[in-house]
């Protein structure tokens, strides 16, 4: 199964969306919006971003 973005709503009214891998699990999730439309542009914004990120180790000095 391939990863997938799901847009839901939450206990609060509020429109997020979560990142699930292909095994099902959640590998990142976005930000409460106001609108459904504003949770799907959130996950073509992150979808842009990740095209060429790269990973940053914080952990050394």
């Amino acid at each position: 199964m391939a990863s997938k973005f799901e847009v839901y709503e939450d206990g609060a009214g509020k429109f997020r969306f979560r990142l699930k891998a292909g095994n099902g699990e959640i590998v990142a999730t976005g930000q409460a919006y106001e609108t459904k439309a504003a949770a799907v542009k959130g996950t073509e914004a992150v979808q842009r971003a990740a095209a060429d990120a790269t990973v940053q180790d914080l952990t050394e000095g």
